[in-house]
């Protein structure tokens, strides 16, 4: 199995910049990162998609732009200070790479999947949150601010002031009317534009108070108390599963730092020339994914079958017995019941309905014959020797 040539130039860059391969910034044609392109038998574009839909590569690959962006603007006088600042954001993007590594602890391994789920769970919850905040922010900002000219502080207004009433900071001696004290301010747009400050306007004020007042109570209880519902849903979603979690991303970093070379910068270059000459020159295949692959022959495939199948089984047994304990199982079976109840009850209720129907009709033709037996007693159609039968009671009896 052949690889693409390597990018000298990439190869040192990765061995002074960072553990982890680099981008040539010279050559577009050069390897996106040599874990693409030494592993697996994918084309090219596969494994560099592969490569890129990772998390924890995307952050290596912005630490390693953010340095490189930060190191060019430190070479020249003008962007010396973008480049300082370029380069604390980069800190703070690799201090944050060390993370990956407690993936490997069965305790903290699990916690990575819960904060990558809930910085998910946050974006939904910001997407709400800009949409109450903006529309609070124009509101208020249009009340206090008529005379406001400059447009930074208007978005400065609009966003920030907003999102810090959130966390408390009130400037009360700016919403309240009865608790602004006198200062110097104006009303003319050309003195504002120069930097003076503006007026408040007072015209409205107890709207101001019930949108502030509306807004903290959505923002603070509503928003707030669903962001902890969907983290604590997050939570204990994987929590029930957390060993399999800590399994498979243990599994995972020993893949992949089995995968890369043994040596750390600066000698990570030896290790990339050795790697380039066997690929490309001795033409000898990789190993490295073998080693975590088994062949099974004969009685030993047979068993692997069967334990797999036992293992499905006995899976399928767990889900059913969980299914069945859980409380929507329960509830289902509760109203399957009473359900069944409730038809019996219905079926008994008509089977007394035609009981009483029969009575009724019993009733009525006993009374019937009774009145014939009468009237014949009483005629001369019929000469009887002895009065007619009556009805005996039977509880009487």
């Amino acid at each position: 199995r052949r690889v693409s040539p390597v990018c000298p130039f990439s190869l040192v860059l990765c061995s002074v910049c960072s553990l982890y391969p680099a981008v040539c910034p010279i050559c577009p044609l050069c390897p996106l990162c040599p874990q693409t392109f030494f592993l697996g038998n994918l084309p090219l574009l596969q494994r560099m998609r592969k490569y890129i839909q990772d998390m924890w590569n995307k952050m290596d690959l912005s630490a390693i732009m953010l340095f490189l962006i930060g190191l060019c603007c430190r070479m020249f006088p003008y962007s010396y200070s973008f480049g300082r600042a370029v380069l604390c954001v980069d800190f703070m993007v690799f201090t944050l790479r060390l993370i990956h590594i407690f993936a490997v602890h069965k305790q903290l391994g699990p916690k990575l999947i819960i904060v990558e789920k809930m910085v998910k769970d946050v974006f939904f919850f910001l997407f709400f949150l800009g949409v109450w905040l903006l529309a609070y922010g124009v509101a208020n900002e249009a009340l206090l601010y008529p005379y406001e000219a400059r447009p930074e502080w208007i978005f400065r207004r609009v966003f920030y002031r907003p999102y810090l009433h959130i966390f408390g900071q009130i400037p009360l001696d700016e919403i309240d009317a009865a608790k602004r004290t006198m200062k110097n301010c104006t009303t003319n747009h050309e003195l504002i534009k120069l930097g003076a400050e503006p007026c408040t306007s007072g015209y409205a004020n107890w709207l101001v108070i019930i949108l502030l007042v509306i807004y903290l109570l959505v923002a603070n209880i509503v928003l707030l108390n669903l962001l902890i519902a969907m983290f604590s849903y997050t939570f204990s979603k994987v929590q029930e599963r957390s060993d399999i979690y800590w399994k498979f991303q243990r599994y995972n970093l020993i893949v992949e730092y089995h995968s890369r070379p043994a040596l750390a910068p600066p000698f990570i270059i030896l290790s990339h020339l050795n790697l380039f000459i066997k690929r490309n020159i001795r033409k000898v295949p990789s190993v490295k994914i073998q080693h975590f692959m088994i062949e099974l022959k004969g009685r030993q495939g047979s068993q692997l079958v069967t334990w797999e199948a036992i293992q499905k089984e006995n899976f399928l047994s767990r889900q059913n017995k969980k299914k069945r304990e859980s409380d929507t199982e329960r509830l289902k079976r509760t109203s399957t019941k009473v359900d069944n109840v409730l038809k019996q009850i219905v079926e008994i209720r008509e089977h007394d309905r035609r009981l009483k129907v029969l009575e009724s009709e019993l009733e009525y033709c006993t009374q019937a014959i009774a009145w014939m037996v009468e009237g014949l007693y009483q005629s001369n159609v019929i000469k009887a020797t002895c009065p007619p039968p009556t009805l005996k009671d039977p509880s009487n009896s």
